[in-house]
């Protein structure tokens, strides 16, 4: 198969994984930006596994903060691509609120935005044709994108679907492309009633597999040991040249690490004492379930959504008299090291909310609610299967259900609410969906996949800077070579769909 360039964004060793069985099916030049740490570059700049035209390193791109920033570079980037630079800014995760080690200055982020930019474009000079990327994570990634979709390169995301284990490749996160997108009419129903569908999802269930994988990863005392011998015996060369990594001493990381644990250990025996291990459902009420943060589901997905507190505030004023709303926190919070107490009482202080425990089975709440109201998130669909409307504040697949209603304003919420408290979950539609995400996507344990690749280099997770020795990653690529054989298929699949 001929196709011009190609260019893949590296965060994973998915990336060469797919890369090396892409190579195999398609004639064409390949090129790469590799967004990794000091001590994997020399790995990558040796690698003979893929045969790249030409690659970068993401941080190599980026100098020093500098005071003196080209404004009129920048306001006329922001004209050329229509992209917001100062929405990806402040919802970056390290620029701003979430980093505990470096405050960054309005100049510090101006320069760097600067540099991206500048880099992005020197790279797009090459005139790619597709994008390959995973789903993205930081603003830095997400401004590639933006650049390609701007410049009409075509962008091929891989991405998790609702159901545990099934992918499907998109240009748009977690939307199915026009080949998919069709009304709830057009689809093809088979039959199936509640208790089919509710035994079906479960067989699917993604609950299952987001706890099983944050039960799972960091839990080896032996690899945390390893771990902090290689920390603390490393060269700490991150610190000078990638600013994600400003400010982290060897000191303020084992501070950090440290005081982290207690933090998490301190908040889950506020949550124990505090927040409600059983569900009152003697008065109805609607289910708002809390989204991890910071993640890209809200910083990226959701972008003016982020102020969870608020919205509960909104959705509060919205309920109609004699609704109460229940929220609950979700339980990968844990690999944050939960919440600060003073977010949860502030959720806590509001009247007429109720604050569930997180070890509540969802399941529960969704059988005794009347509503769920979801940022993001899969939530929405599940609220279906239990016969339950849903009010969904973000782009998503299931949306073209009937039940479920999306909206583009808070200012909507006391309108959609009592409308959805009304709507009745046609069995029919659910099973249509269900199909439809049947047909387009494919199978692919991705957690037990980024579970044995943290083990198999980054010591279960524990340390991210790290030595890649050659022989190893060809080992871990050989083991799941037949896998990416399978998925390079699907991209080959996709590709051709946008090249009719």
């Amino acid at each position: 198969m001929q196709i011009k360039k190609i260019i893949f964004w590296h965060q994973g060793f998915d990336t060469l994984s797919l890369a090396n069985s892409l190579q195999k099916k398609i004639n064409g030049e390949f090129y790469v930006i590799f967004d990794v740490t000091d001590r994997q570059k020399p790995f990558f700049q040796k690698q003979k596994i893929v045969d790249f035209k030409k690659i970068w390193f993401f941080h190599d791109g980026i100098s020093k903060p500098r005071k003196k920033v080209d404004m009129e570079y920048l306001n006329s980037f922001e004209e050329k691509y229509k992209i917001n630079l100062w929405l990806l800014a402040i919802n970056e995760r390290l620029f701003y609120e979430y980093n505990e080690f470096h405050k960054f200055s309005r100049e510090e982020i101006l320069s760097i935005l600067e540099d991206e930019c500048k880099l992005f474009e020197k790279i797009l000079e090459i005139k790619p044709e597709f994008l390959i990327t995973s789903s993205t994570g930081f603003h830095h990634h997400e401004l590639f994108y933006q650049m390609c979709k701007a410049l009409g390169v075509k962008t091929l995301i891989l991405n998790e679907s609702e159901f545990a284990s099934r992918w499907f490749i998109s240009k748009q996160h977690k939307v199915f492309d026009e080949s998919a997108d069709k009304t709830i009419e057009e689809l093809e129903s088979s039959n199936r009633g509640f208790d089919e569908l509710k035994k079906y999802w479960k067989g699917f269930e993604l609950r299952k597999s987001t706890d099983l994988y944050a039960g799972s990863i960091r839990k080896s005392q032996i690899s945390k040991i390893k771990a902090g011998f290689d920390f603390l015996g490393s060269p700490n060369t991150n610190v000078k040249n990638n600013y994600g990594y400003y400010g982290h001493t060897k000191l303020k990381a084992l501070v950090n690490y440290f005081g982290g644990i207690l933090k998490k250990n301190f908040r889950s025996n506020y949550m124990d004492k505090n927040l409600l291990h059983v569900i009152d459902d003697s008065t109805p009420f609607v289910y708002f379930p809390l989204q991890i943060m910071p993640e890209r589901t809200l910083l990226i997905s959701s972008p003016f959504n982020t102020n969870q507190i608020e919205i509960i505030r909104h959705i509060s004023k919205s309920l109609p008299i004699g609704y109460k709303l229940c929220v609950k926190e979700h339980p990968v919070q844990i690999i944050r090291e939960w919440r600060k107490t003073s977010f949860y009482n502030e959720i806590l202080d509001i009247p007429n909310v109720q604050f569930l425990h997180h070890s509540i089975k969802t399941e529960d709440v969704m059988t005794k609610c009347s509503l769920v109201i979801t940022i993001n998130g899969a939530s929405g669909l599940e609220a279906a299967i239990y016969k339950k409307p849903s009010i969904l504040f973000s782009d998503f697949s299931y949306s073209i259900l009937p039940a479920v209603h999306q909206i583009k304003s808070i200012d909507e919420l006391p309108a959609a609410i009592r409308l959805s408290l009304r709507k009745k979950v046609d069995p029919i539609d659910v099973d249509k969906y269900f199909n439809l995400l049947e047909a387009n996507t494919f199978h692919f344990d991705g957690f037990q996949y980024d579970l044995d690749y943290h083990n198999y280099f980054y010591r279960d997770g524990h340390l991210i800077d790290v030595d890649i020795p050659e022989e190893k990653a060809k080992q871990f690529i050989k083991k799941y070579e037949s896998s990416f054989d399978i998925i390079a298929d699907e991209f080959i699949k996709k590709i051709n769909y946008f090249k009719k």
